[in-house]
């Protein structure tokens, strides 16, 4: 028996399916297929709606099946493109924010909406992560793929006291995701350019679960060797490679939230962004990682 695709795969099968309509060399043939696109979606948009009103008018049982219907991904999608999702956009952009707050502040820095105007949203970075040089990478991995599968809705996201000038339309190399790609415009002081990388994609790690406080564990993770550490009870990801000596940090020893190499034994603070211990300019490679509904990592 095989199993049912995952809602992101059923979406990039009808982005694909869409995109193939447009390139339909008949203009008439074209026309046709997007009216029965567009007639199917205000089917399925009219039946969602007489749901909805349904469950309103059963008071609180109702109510709370539209709250579990809410937080499922494949429906929340649904109930989102035809304007049926309870929850305010704003309200979900916070939710957003909060799932990524650990990773933030294990850079030394955090996130706070400053404001929505016409759909975008204004982003503030604070602390030791506005400028630093894991802020491109913590915006493209962490911030973007958590208000895409929470506020799909948006049209757009401008972060303050990031490099690169705004440019309007500007849009970043993209984890793949269920959501179409948030359209992101920097703005604040410059930084040096950022030599562009592949793409990243969000892996879901199985074999994280279960990590208790204190505790490190490795994996391999499309071919790259990761070290997990539950550090008073938020999860990190580094690259399992010391700064100091190259060595494999998983044999380490973790005592609260510094990690001492096992081989050249210096230290780092992990909730710091991995930083050497005593002023050494060393620094782990942090992995951006969400433990929002699963836990999943960028690579």
């Amino acid at each position: 028996m095989t199993s049912e695709p995952h809602p992101g795969e059923l979406l990039d099968r009808i982005q694909e399916l869409s995109a193939a309509v447009d390139e339909l060399p008949d203009a008439g043939a074209r026309a046709l297929a997007q009216e029965v696109v567009g007639a199917v979606i205000a089917m399925y948009g009219d039946g969602l709606r007489r749901i909805i009103e349904a469950l309103e008018r059963a008071g609180e049982a109702g109510a709370a099946i539209l709250d579990e219907l809410s937080e499922d991904g494949a429906v929340a999608s649904l109930l989102l493109i035809h304007d049926l999702y309870p929850v305010g956009l704003e309200e979900r952009v916070l939710e957003a924010l909060e799932t990524i707050r650990p990773y933030m502040e294990s850079h030394g820095g955090n996130v706070e909406l400053v404001g929505i105007d016409g759909g975008v949203a204004r982003l503030a970075l604070q602390g030791s992560c506005n400028g630093c040089a894991a802020s491109r990478a913590t915006l493209e991995l962490a911030i973007k793929q958590a208000l895409e599968e929470h506020a799909p809705d948006l049209v757009g996201l401008e972060v303050e006291g990031v490099g690169e000038p705004a440019v309007a339309g500007l849009e970043l190399p993209m984890v793949r995701s269920a959501a179409p790609e948030l359209p992101m415009v920097h703005s604040g002081v410059s930084e040096p350019p950022v030599v562009e990388e592949k793409p990243a994609r969000w892996v879901p790690l199985d074999d994280a679960q279960g990590l208790v406080n204190g505790e490190l564990r490795v994996l391999e993770v499309e071919g790259a060797m990761l070290l997990l550490a539950n550090v008073e009870g938020t999860l990190l990801a580094y690259r399992d490679c010391c700064a100091s000596c190259g060595g494999p940090l998983h044999d380490g020893e973790l005592d609260g939230h510094m990690l001492r190499c096992a081989s050249c034994e210096v230290e780092f603070d992990l909730p710091r962004a991995g930083r050497a211990a005593g002023g050494e300019p060393l620094q782990l490679t942090p992995v951006p990682l969400l433990a929002s509904n699963a836990i999943r990592v960028a690579v």
